[in-house]
This record gives C-alpha cells, structure tokens and sequence, in this order.
C-alpha cells in the first residue's frame, strides 16, 4: 500500500504564501515545495517511491487427500499476512492464516496446507492483509484432487516448448522418486528430481534454456515403475 511518510523534513525562509504538494521533480517520489517572500519555490520533503507486497507466484498441487499451496512475494510493505480462502458452495470462504514479513525488498516464500479433503476440485484465492486493514485480493487458481491409485506420467505442457515445460506425475506410494531428462543418444542431460517422496501428485519445470532444440526423453523411476516420454525443444 502507499506510504507517504517523511523521510526528511526541512523548512527554510519565513513568511510562506503559498504550498505545493506532489511528484515535483518527476523521480516517482513524494514532494512538498513552499513559496515564500524570500524564496519563490523551495522543495521540502522528499520521500521514496512506495513497496507494494508484489505476488510472483501462486500455486497448488494436489495429491494423499491434501492440497498443498505455495505463494511467493519479490516485495512487501506493511504486511501483515494472508488470509488463505477456498470456495465452499459458491462462495470463498476464510479456512486459515499466513503471517507476512512486514516490509522487506527480499523475496519471501509461503506455503499451506489443506489436509483431509475428499476428490473433487478445488479453488483458492489469498487475501492479502496490511497491518492498517486494508487489503488486496490475488487471483483465483484451480486444482484438482484425484484417489492417488495409479502411476501416472502426464504429457509435459507445452510441447513443443521454448526453454521451459512443466512436468506432472502421480505416485500411489511412498518412496524414491527419479525424474530425469535424456536426449536422442542417451545421454543424461539434467535431474530433476531424487528424493524419497510421500504419495501424491508432483510437478517440476524443466528448463531447457541450455540446451539445443532437439527431441528429449524424460523418465520417472520409483520402486517398481518405470516410464518415459517425449518432448520436443524448438528454439
């Protein structure tokens, strides 16, 4: 939200006949110029430019009966948290809160979880709270939440891509979890995951930003299962 507090204060000459106040100089800053007998214009009061609490990112990923959220700030002024609503019969609904950082220029990450919920989907949106009660919706996004009782692979959107393209996958189980990116020869070309995950729905971005357009192969591996796909880099 907007702040016009002084960062500096200072009055000089008397007898001030007339007060302007603005972004005088054109530098997005706050300004207060004052006209006096002595000096016509003086410029007072500068302030900087306001922080906004700028959203980079806001997503869900669904799986083992939970819906996992994840939402990221580049900046923050103010800040007092979010408030994290889901969609009940129509209407969003409060269902809990995140505190923020307050003001900051660092980019912070936040995440929650909405556990035991049964298959169907779902639809969230996050409201951003300042510590003087204003606040700001984000967007709404969507998901789905489906009985965890296949492996699944899907097509990595989009293809063909140019650098980046998610991928999403499906385990039913717990165990180690190997993604990994191969081209026409067999070579390794990148990992994207490996690491022992719980049962859910999972999803990476492969960027390809290094590589040369060409057809690739990404391969899931866990305890049992193995399955690989194509894609195609066009640059």
């Amino acid at each position: 939200m907007l702040d016009t507090a002084a960062t500096w204060l200072y009055i000089a000459g008397t007898s001030a006949t007339s007060i302007s106040f603005g972004d005088l100089n054109g530098d997005g800053s706050l300004d207060l110029a004052v006209g006096t007998a002595r000096s016509p214009v003086v410029v007072f009061l500068n302030t900087s430019p306001p922080i906004p609490v700028e959203l980079k990112s806001f997503t869900a990923v669904a799986g083992n009966k939970q819906i996992e959220l994840s939402w990221s700030t580049s900046t923050e002024l103010n800040n007092r948290g979010f408030e994290i609503e889901r969609r009940i019969d129509g209407n969003f609904k409060y269902i809990g809160f995140v505190e923020g950082n307050g003001t900051t220029t660092e980019q912070n990450n936040y995440s929650y979880t909405d556990k035991n919920l049964s298959d169907g989907k779902y639809s969230y949106r996050l409201k951003q709270i300042d510590f003087d009660g204003s606040y700001e919706y984000s967007n709404v996004i969507e998901t789905e939440l489906k009985s965890l009782d296949a492996y699944i692979l899907e097509q990595n959107y989009p293809n063909p891509f140019n650098p980046a393209t998610k991928i999403i996958w499906q385990s039913p189980v717990d165990g180690r979890q190997t993604l990994k990116v191969y081209d026409v020869l067999g070579n390794e070309v990148a990992t994207l995951k490996d690491e022992y995950k719980p049962a859910g729905v999972y999803e990476v971005v492969f960027d390809a930003s290094q590589l040369s357009s060409g057809i690739y192969f990404y391969v899931l591996t866990t305890d049992g299962f193995v399955q690989s796909k194509k894609m195609l880099l066009l640059k």
